[in-house]
Parts: structure tokens; sequence; C-alpha cells
């Protein structure tokens, strides 16, 4: 089968790919495209298929498993206000279950207590627990009396 046939093959397989996100046809289009070169090379249609089994086979089996794991992890990072939860904050205005005023990174964020029942007095540190819009939901870091 000459080269350009692989070529096409692969390109085919690849829009395949990019309509789909499986890795199943990116992993065939580049099987497609050593069979191109072990057929540009000058082996014949038995070598050529044996090629593209053969990547199919190893990229089907060994990389897409090991892709998918990689995908399916969290990232270790987080960015934007997700990478505020976790952080220490003071508190710039009393916080209540449904207002407050505290100082993370030099910004000044709206906040509200995890725990309705607490009144956190300015001065205190609290933690971020999570963010909720544009209001960070917060828990001291020491009992308050």
């Amino acid at each position: 089968m000459p080269w350009f046939v692989w070529l096409l093959a692969a390109a085919a397989l690849g829009a395949a790919e990019f309509l789909t996100l499986t890795l199943v046809f990116g992993l065939l289009a580049g099987a497609a495209l050593v069979a191109a070169v072990v057929a540009g090379v000058g082996v014949g249609l038995l070598g050529q298929l044996v090629a593209f089994g053969v990547t199919a086979a190893a990229g089907l089996l060994v990389v897409r498993p090991f892709a998918l794991r990689q995908m399916a992890q969290a990232p270790l990072s987080r960015e934007g206000s997700d990478a505020l939860i976790g952080k220490r904050a003071e508190v710039m205005q009393e916080v209540t279950a449904t207002h407050g005023l505290i100082k993370i990174y030099g910004e000044e964020w709206s906040a509200r207590a995890l725990d309705e029942s607490l009144v956190i007095p300015v001065g205190a540190l609290v933690d971020v627990m999570e963010i909720e819009g544009a209001t960070a939901v917060v828990y001291p870091r020491e009992l308050l009396p």
C-alpha cells in the first residue's frame, strides 16, 4: 500500500479523534503514521500491516490506560478563588452567619461563618473553608471565648 494512503488514513483517524476525544482514534492515527513511515522505507504490505497492528496494540493496551489514569487525577495546584481554600485570613469586620469582611493576601473579601452560631470578632484569624461566589466561608483558627 502506498505511504500516502496511510497518511490519508492517519488524517481521517485524527479528525475522528478530534470529534470524539476517546484517545482511541488518535492512537490509531499514530499507528497509521508509523505504517506510512514503514511503507515509505519500502517494506511490503505485510510489514506495513504488522507495524500498524503492533503500534496500535501498544498504544491501546499501554498508552491509553496510562493516559486515562493521568486525566482522571485532580490537578496538583488550584487556580483562581479555589486557591484560597485552606488559607489563613484576618477578620477586618465582624463575621457572622450572614455577613463580614476578611483580608486574604492583601485583598478584602466578604465573608460568612461556616458555623452559623459563631460571631468572629475583628482581628481574629480564620481559615477559609470554601468560596461561594464572592464570599469566603470561614472558621476561626482558635476556639472563641
